[in-house]
């Protein structure tokens, strides 16, 4: 089973990539996002509790999303593999879900990093503001605090894969295709 985590700041291209790898290794998106809105919408027991918190402006703790990324697996059982979008974004987060996965018989195999300067992130997110009408990325001062949010609070998470040699960086500027190659070189030393 092949199992990713697709790491970057905002505007590094983790979507873009990330529809490229799910394509070519057959693996499923786990979204935390993705998740949370279906809990809610279908009103499941965590989708309730997890909208609790959120109508109060709270995060949703640790353990219900991992409740939640434990039923998606569940939902799975016959995957290739997983590639974990959104999560871990805290090194607490990044422990729960080793030992989700070691209790699954499975672990992530790789972090892929795409690593891109700050520069070029504003660039890219003001553009896509642009094109998606996103608030969030038409905004100079909310990309600069997203920037800080992802330095300050994620970005210490790489240390955690790291120090178990599953961290692996990869330089986000240039063409998608070589970006794309280069990523897939990277899982293909690993299966």
């Amino acid at each position: 089973m092949l199992n990713l985590v697709l790491f970057g700041p905002p505007g590094a291209g983790k979507g873009t990539q990330s529809a490229k790898l799910i394509e070519k290794y057959h693996l499923i998106h786990l979204s935390t996002g993705d998740i949370f809105r279906a809990n809610i919408k279908g009103e499941t027991a965590l989708g309730i509790l997890a909208k609790s918190y959120m109508d109060k402006g709270y995060l949703v703790p640790d353990e219900v999303t991992i409740a939640m990324l434990a039923s998606e697996l569940s939902n799975h059982t016959e995957a290739n593999g997983f590639i974990f979008d959104g999560f871990p974004r805290t090194s607490a987060q990044a422990i729960a879900l080793d030992e989700l996965l070691n209790s699954k018989g499975t672990s992530i195999n790789l972090m892929l990093a795409l690593e891109v300067e700050e520069e070029e992130l504003r660039n890219r997110l003001l553009l896509r503001g642009k094109d998606s009408g996103r608030a969030d990325d038409s905004n100079p001062d909310i990309i600069q605090k997203r920037i800080d949010v992802y330095n300050k609070e994620t970005s210490p998470v790489k240390e955690h894969y790291s120090v178990q040699n599953k961290y692996i960086g990869i330089h986000g500027i240039g063409d998608i295709e070589l970006i794309f190659k280069s990523l897939s070189a990277e899982i293909d030393k690993t299966i």
